[in-house]
């Protein structure tokens, strides 16, 4: 079974962790997951800013 890793410097897919561990986010079972890799990231962010607003209010 293959892991698939997202390079977040040349904002490819990778099978197999190709490159140094800290520009990869990963593993993910599909290349689909390792591409929405970014958006997931983008979505958490936002959600837990949010959170820490409410929390500071």
């Amino acid at each position: 079974m293959s892991e698939y890793w997202y390079n977040v410097v040349s904002h490819q897919v990778e099978e197999g962790p190709q490159s140094d561990w800290s520009k990869l986010l990963g593993p993910y079972a599909s290349r689909a997951e390792a591409e929405q890799a970014i958006a997931q990231v983008q979505s958490n962010n936002e959600r837990w800013d949010e959170a820490d607003e409410d929390a500071n209010d």
